[in-house]
């Protein structure tokens, strides 16, 4: 049954919700003020900045109409879990506004909730508040809020000639579940595993923690690494060399591209969420255990130079590194999986 159609539990109405998450959302942990209230009140710890973030995620863009709503809701909260991560701060509370077309069903909405709430809540920032409003278009829009030292934020400008360029896990696994939707039939286990892998992110909030007294400069690469590292040079001022052999790529990079260049393609596709650090060269094997206390795995990748823009070391040359990315405002719907 598609993801929306009406069925058990009748249509989604504002205030019966609202009632819902009131009872279904309760705890000391969802802030001084309780949910339903018109705002939601943490307690902010001495010493400590509040890092902020906020995403949306757009049914016919970054989701499907068959897309499972819990996974919808999971990966609303992760991308913005992502941006917190990116700074190393301590994710403490979601906020989440729902979209939605007058007479989604009411079921839809709470499988969406219930899935921003536990990937919020297994990163140590429970669901506090939110807001429902009618759209001819779903929509899921998030807001995540962490604290973080304000000596210790690792902005993108912050990257400086020496640096080593480390990236946190595999490269390409976006772009591989993007292209596996594309080539799945059209209905089947194939076609509902790939939808629910391009709905995965694991935002990277322990490796983030662990990352950023070492780095000068972290950025995630929500749009894929090589569009990360044409920001972070941009951002920085300097040129960063990015070597091919050394990339993590995704296991089962190799089997969905023959060439070089086709591989690339859906590497650098986007949808990774892992984090790419510019690091001094004198703290990178301290930032390594680091990463692999915290239960991750860190990659040196490439290196930041004087100079300007971002290449790609391949095949004893160095060419541009291709800008690849993400681009909804540049995608054509006829090009999305």
């Amino acid at each position: 049954m598609p993801a929306r159609t009406a069925g058990r539990g009748g249509a989604l109405d504002e205030r019966p919700f609202h009632a819902w998450l009131r009872t279904e959302l309760t705890g000391p942990s969802r802030g001084l003020l309780g949910l339903g209230d018109d705002a939601a009140a943490v307690p902010t710890p001495p010493g400590l900045v509040a890092v902020l973030t906020t995403d949306a995620l757009v049914e016919g863009t970054h989701f499907r109409a068959d897309s499972p709503p819990d996974l919808v809701g999971a990966a609303a909260a992760n991308v913005s879990l992502s941006d917190l991560a990116a700074k190393g701060a301590r994710p403490v509370a979601l906020l989440l506004a729902l979209l939605a077309p007058p007479g989604t069903p009411r079921r839809w909405a709470e499988a969406v909730v219930r899935g921003a709430d536990g990937a919020g809540r297994r990163a140590g920032a429970p669901l506090v508040g939110g807001d429902t409003k009618p759209s001819p278009t779903p929509t899921v829009v998030s807001f995540a809020m962490g604290w973080g030292r304000p000596d210790r934020l690792a902005p993108r400008t912050g990257a400086r000639p020496g640096d080593i360029l480390a990236t946190t896990g595999t490269v390409g696994q976006g772009g591989l579940a993007a292209h596996r939707l594309r080539v799945a039939p059209k209905a089947g286990p194939r076609h509902r595993r790939a939808l629910r892998d391009l709905l995965t992110v694991t935002p990277r909030v322990a490796e983030g923690m662990a990352l950023v007294p070492h780095a000068h400069a972290m950025l995630d690469t929500s749009d894929g690494i090589a569009d990360a590292v044409h920001l972070l040079a941009e951002a920085s001022g300097c040129r960063i060399l990015v070597e091919d052999r050394r990339l993590p790529y995704v296991a089962g990079l190799s089997a969905a591209a023959r060439t070089a260049p086709g591989r690339r393609r859906i590497a650098f596709y986007g949808g990774d969420y892992e984090l790419l650090a510019a690091i001094p060269a004198s703290s990178l094997a301290a930032a390594t255990r680091a990463v692999q206390e915290a239960g991750g795995r860190l990659t040196p990748v490439g290196q930041v130079v004087s100079g300007a823009g971002a290449g790609l070391q391949t095949a004893g040359r160095i060419v541009p590194l291709p800008s690849g990315g993400w681009r909804p405002f540049g995608a054509r719907r006829t090009d999305l999986p």
